[in-house]
């Protein structure tokens, strides 16, 4: 690792019903049925319900302090700052499997499912990926890779707090919808009673396209523009997972959806298959690493530059 002071094209992408997706009236996909692949738990790490922000303990306690810390200080202004800054890409030069392994540090706080270094996560939801989608190799790498901008973390990148880094993303820049997780914190940010930013639309307009939304700054966005920026060849779905993968208040809600547009609604669809395995793959089944390292080694080749500007 070396410490230093335009979207690209994407190939075309068709969306099979796989494992008994359902599918409502509305062309949206209910539950995900994954049949003879992934199995889907019925509890998280420490035994509980997934995403179960009520239970009592003290890991839970921890949790909704960091959102009412996120919630006061995700601002239009400070999301604004903070891509300036960290979209020059100026600090780092490594590459993905070198950041891979600079995560394997961290813990997330925000997340009430895990408590495994990321690296287990990662290659969790990747495995979990590659098993019911074997021809989908950019979805297995984008599995990898989701997570990456917790580098964020390092010192190296500033050491930003956790509630810069991690927790549920959501618009900043108009109202903040109910739906979003401890939604009550969001009364003590500035952007509440700023009229240019708290009604519906806000400085957007219908069917503007989430990639003209401002998103709640952390490790989503930051790896979104490295991605981006290096000239990735993923396909805009594997873009899209990366930037909205913690964008629950969409995914799982229909939030927001009036700032969508049509390449939005596509890629949602491969973003809600996404999620079923980043969110459920979080247990306690350890991957040999050094197993699947070649092949996620090849994906990398094929997909990234050997050194990315972080």
């Amino acid at each position: 690792m070396t410490i230093l002071c335009e979207h690209p094209p994407a190939f075309g992408v068709e969306l099979e019903e796989k494992n008994n997706i359902p599918v409502d009236h509305d062309g949206q996909e209910n539950e995900l049925v994954l049949d003879e692949g992934f199995v889907v738990p019925d509890t998280n790490s420490f035994g509980h319900t997934f995403r179960d922000y009520d239970i009592e303990s003290e890991r839970q306690k921890g949790v909704e302090e960091f959102y009412r810390t996120n919630h006061i200080n995700q601002t239009y202004g400070f999301v604004k700052r903070m891509r300036e800054e960290y979209g020059k890409l100026n600090r780092v030069e490594m590459s993905i499997w070198e950041c891979c392994e600079l995560l394997n540090e961290f813990i997330d706080e925000s997340d009430p499912d895990l408590d495994e270094p990321q690296i287990e996560h990662l290659l969790q939801t990747a495995e979990a990926i590659r098993k019911d989608y074997p021809d989908e190799d950019w979805l297995h790498l984008t599995g990898l890779i989701h997570d990456l901008g917790k580098v964020l973390l390092h010192p190296a990148f500033g050491e930003l707090p956790q509630w810069a880094v991690v927790g549920d993303t959501f618009p900043v820049g108009c109202a903040f919808d109910e739906s979003i997780v401890h939604h009550k914190y969001f009364t003590e940010n500035p952007d509440c009673n700023n009229s240019a930013y708290n009604s519906k639309y806000g400085v957007y307009s219908e069917g503007c396209g989430l990639d003209r939304v401002f998103m709640s700054w952390g490790h989503d966005d930051y790896m979104y523009l490295v991605a981006k920026e290096n000239k990735t060849t993923l396909p805009s779905a594997g873009l899209f997972i990366i930037r909205y993968h913690s964008f629950y208040a969409l995914h799982r809600t229909g939030a927001y959806r009036h700032l969508m547009n049509e390449e939005d609604v596509e890629n949602l669809k491969w973003l809600k298959i996404f999620n079923k395995y980043d969110l459920y793959s979080k247990s306690k089944v350890r991957i040999d690493v050094d197993k699947v390292k070649p092949y996620y080694l090849s994906l990398i080749e094929k997909y990234f530059p050997a050194k990315l500007r972080w």
